[in-house]
């Protein structure tokens, strides 16, 4: 389709302030125009991601928000048109895709990415499952093989593991070699998903006294590797499971709250019993920068993973873009299981 045959205006998802999920208000806006080296796509699915709430909030984040402004970094669907010196994908091409700052963003009918960030989706792949795969899967990838450095045997401490990073990772981490996986979760929903993804062990954070139960799944001596990404009070918890030598990976604040550690679990990360540990803090658009090499080999990875049908993507929730403020709500309130997608062509 020609862009002159096509509709001035589109719906796309506009926030004018920061704030309370309210603030995301469906709109009419101008339909964008790619540009040289970018790639027009006709949105199908959009991921909805943590990172989403995050801008929304104003918490700090690596890259300014200008408002007012349509959040979203992924999305799938099809290529609309292609801008100047774009020798494809051609028009109609199935495509999944990160997609920029520039006010044109994912929770869109239509959106504007770099032609070097479109992917065309492979063959028996849904445009709900390739929305997720850019940021939470590659996320996860990144996190087990580059950050925390996982070897073969070793035990994992997943975090959120029914969430989008964390359905991603229980299974990763097992494709990867880990000996152990627990995720934590807050539900027995959770926990049932979280079993039903691979993990050996599901433990119930909202209980006091829930990282003895990662020491005796561990026999006593703590996962080698943490995935944490709640913040706040949890984070010291998080912590205090390490095992000697293990790597804690930072990769969010899903409770807005700042990180709080005990002073004592300070010490430990130097003394004895639990020398040798580390912090490590993640930020994925970082890794797409001037190197983005090993997140490139990270998105292949996790492809081949997904079109094997050795990871599955759990879609948890499906929604119309107009409830995008409530896809906002269920993610602050941990209220998930797997990702959360929004159909932009799709009726209220």
């Amino acid at each position: 389709m020609m862009l002159e045959e096509r509709k001035d205006l589109m719906e796309a998802i506009r926030a004018k302030s920061f704030g309370t999920p309210d603030v995301l208000v469906l709109e009419n806006v101008p339909v964008p125009r790619p540009g040289p080296g970018q790639v027009l796509i006709r949105v199908e699915s959009v991921g909805v991601n943590f990172s989403d709430v995050k801008r929304r909030r104003n918490d700090p984040y690596p890259f300014p928000t200008a408002l007012p402004y349509t959040p979203g970094g992924e999305v799938a669907g099809a290529v609309e048109a292609l801008g100047d010196s774009v020798a494809g994908p051609p028009v109609g091409t199935p495509v999944f895709a990160l997609v920029g700052n520039d006010g044109s963003t994912g929770y869109a009918q239509f959106a504007v990415a770099n032609a070097a960030q479109v992917i065309p989706i492979p063959p028996g792949l849904r445009a709900d499952v390739a929305s997720g795969l850019v940021i939470a899967g590659s996320t996860a990838v990144l996190i087990l093989e580059e950050s925390a450095r996982l070897q073969a045997g070793e035990s994992v401490l997943v975090q959120g593991a029914a969430g989008g990073v964390g359905s991603y990772a229980v299974q990763i981490a097992k494709l990867l070699g880990a000996g152990t996986v627990i995720g934590a979760a807050g539900s027995p929903e959770n926990r049932e998903a979280v079993l039903a993804l691979g993990a050996d062990h599901a433990v119930d954070y909202t209980l006091a006294d829930w990282p003895d139960r990662v020491l005796e799944f561990t026999g006593g001596r703590g996962a080698d590797v943490v995935l944490e990404m709640a913040g706040g009070a949890m984070f010291g918890q998080s912590v205090s499971c390490l095992a000697p030598f293990g790597r804690a990976v930072v990769y969010g604040s899903s409770s807005g709250e700042p990180l709080r550690m005990n002073p004592e679990t300070v010490q430990t990360l130097f003394y004895e019993p639990s020398p040798n540990q580390s912090l490590v803090a993640f930020n994925l658009g970082l890794w797409f920068g001037p190197h983005p090499e090993p997140a490139v080999g990270a998105l292949q990875t996790l492809i081949g993973f997904v079109s094997s049908g050795q990871v599955e993507v759990p879609i948890g929730h499906v929604l119309p873009l107009s409830r995008a403020a409530e896809a906002h709500r269920m993610l602050e309130e941990r209220r998930t299981t797997g990702k959360i997608v929004l159909k932009p062509w799709a009726s209220a």
